[in-house]
C-alpha cells in the first residue's frame, strides 16, 4: 500500500472514520463501512476504491484532488465515481474537469450531481443521505447520513404473528420507516450553519470545524470568514447530543499542544468527554 498522504483513523459504534484536515492545506474523509468519503482536498491512495464522495465546497483544500482521483479510477479500469456537489458549482468543476482532460490527454469520467437543501440521495436500502446549507464565503452544503429501519407501527403492537401476517396480506402496510442521523459533516462553516439543522446535533458522529480558539481573535470576523471559534463550541455546549464530536480544520498558525491545552482548560467535561481533536 503507497503512504502518501497524512492519515487519522478512529472508530466508533461499528464505524471507522479516516482522514485528515488542517485550513488551507487539505481536508478529506472516508467512512468504508458507508462506502462514501467527504472531501477532496487530498486523495490517499487508499481511498481510491470509494467511490462515491459528498465534497462540501469548491475551495482548494477542500476539492483540490478531484482531477487526480479521476484520472486513478479510469486509469486503474475502475466504474466512475460519483461525486455529489452544491449545485453552484457543478458547471465550473464540469468545465474545470474538460481543462484536465485536455492537459492530462486522459477522459476525465465522473458523475456529478448537484445537491440542493431539501433533497436526499439514497445510498442502500439501509442509508440516505440529506444535505443542508452551512456559513461560508463560497457556495456550501453539509451532509447527514441516516439510517433507516422498518418498524411494526405503535397500532399494531402486541397483535400476535398471524394477526400481523393477515393484516399484511389485506394489503395494509404494518410499518412505517424510522430515520436515525448516523453521521454528519458539516464541512467550513460559521456557527450559523450549524445551527440551520437540528440533526447536526442529534447525529451519532459529528465531524465539524473548530478553525481557531484563542480569545484575540475576533469572532465577528471569523464568522464573516466562515469559520468556527472554540468560544462557538463551547456556547453551544448544551445542544450537542452526539456520542462522538470530531474537531478538526485548525489554522496552521497554531501548534497541536496550544490546541489540546486551550480546550482541556476551558472546555465543559461533559462535552470535552465525547470531543476528538483531530490533530
Amino acid at each position: 500500500m503507497i503512504d502518501n498522504l497524512p492519515l487519522k483513523t478512529l472508530t466508533h459504534n461499528g464505524l471507522t472514520i479516516e482522514g485528515y484536515s488542517r485550513a488551507a492545506v487539505q481536508s478529506y474523509w472516508r467512512i468504508p463501512e458507508l462506502k462514501i468519503g467527504f472531501d477532496m482536498g487530498g486523495s490517499p491512495w487508499s481511498f481510491m476504491g470509494t467511490q462515491t464522495f459528498f465534497l462540501s465546497h469548491a475551495h482548494l483544500d477542500h476539492m483540490a484532488a478531484l482531477p487526480a482521483y479521476v484520472a486513478r479510477r479510469r486509469m486503474m479500469k475502475m466504474d466512475p465515481p460519483t461525486i455529489y456537489l452544491p449545485a453552484e458549482v457543478v458547471e465550473p468543476v464540469e468545465r474545470m474537469l474538460r481543462s484536465w482532460q485536455r492537459l492530462d490527454r486522459g477522459r476525465m469520467i465522473c458523475e456529478l450531481i448537484g445537491v440542493s437543501a431539501g433533497e436526499e440521495y439514497e445510498l442502500s436500502r439501509e442509508h440516505v443521505v440529506t444535505p443542508f446549507p452551512t456559513k461560508h464565503t463560497v457556495p456550501s452544503m453539509g451532509y447527514v447520513v441516516w439510517e433507516r429501519r422498518k418498524k411494526l407501527k405503535p397500532e399494531y403492537q402486541g397483535l400476535s404473528g398471524e394477526e400481523i401476517r393477515d393484516i399484511r396480506l389485506s394489503g395494509m402496510d404494518v410499518s412505517a420507516e424510522q430515520r436515525t442521523p448516523l453521521v454528519c459533516y458539516a464541512g467550513d462553516t460559521a456557527p450559523a450553519g450549524l445551527d440551520n439543522f437540528p440533526a447536526v446535533y442529534e447525529a451519532t458522529v459529528l465531524i465539524t470545524e473548530m478553525t481557531f480558539f484563542r480569545p484575540e481573535h475576533r469572532k465577528e470576523k471569523i464568522h464573516k470568514f466562515g469559520h468556527t471559534h472554540l468560544d462557538d463550541i463551547i456556547s453551544r455546549a448544551e445542544r450537542f447530543q452526539n456520542e462522538l464530536i470530531i474537531l478538526a480544520h485548525f489554522s496552521t498558525r497554531y501548534h497541536e499542544q496550544q490546541i489540546r491545552r486551550a480546550v482541556e482548560r476551558r472546555m465543559p467535561k461533559q462535552l470535552r468527554d465525547r470531543v476528538e481533536l483531530w490533530l
